[in-house]
């Protein structure tokens, strides 16, 4: 039986496994970063650390995910190069840590998710409803990330020059 953090992105319900999972924090304010593509957010001061916010909603392709009252931000860790990275998740609300046993976990679907398939670990049972699993190392891939954010660093002066 491991323990997962749930937590709602509009009205599907996803969980990360609570290990990776460091603490949550109420939203406040961020940072812009220029020349960032739409899913970072910003950057936050986290007890004299900088630490990145993801938009969550924008990094599965979605619209950037709007500010409401319960909207909080999911700090967990992210491996890049073997060390330790501190990463924020930009979420609507957090829900609930809930128990799923392996055996309750079923492949992700070939097809039909609002997700890349290869960021989703698996869809825990619960009761008649699923919990898409996230898989952090993918759906949050630092390296990717940061891909991404040097190639829309590169167009950048491209788009000023047209």
């Amino acid at each position: 039986m491991s323990q997962y953090l749930t937590f709602s992105l509009g009205d599907e319900v996803f969980a990360m496994h609570i290990r990776t999972v460091r603490e949550i924090i109420q939203f406040g304010p961020v940072t812009t970063v220029p020349l960032m593509p739409n899913f970072v957010r910003g950057v936050i001061n986290l007890r004299g650390a900088v630490v990145p916010v993801i938009d969550l909603q924008a990094r599965f392709g979605r619209p950037t995910a709007g500010v409401g009252k319960k909207t909080c931000i999911v700090i967990f860790d992210a491996v890049r190069d073997g060390e330790r990275v501190e990463l924020g998740l930009l979420v609507d609300a957090v829900s609930e840590v809930i128990d799923i046993a392996a055996e309750q976990i079923e492949p992700p679907p070939a097809f039909g998710s609002s997700v890349r398939r290869d960021f989703i670990r698996g869809m825990g049972k619960l009761g008649q409803r699923f919990v898409i699993i996230l898989e952090p190392d993918k759906a949050l891939d630092i390296d990717e990330m940061a891909q991404l954010c040097e190639s829309s660093c590169e167009l950048a002066p491209h788009a000023l020059a047209a």
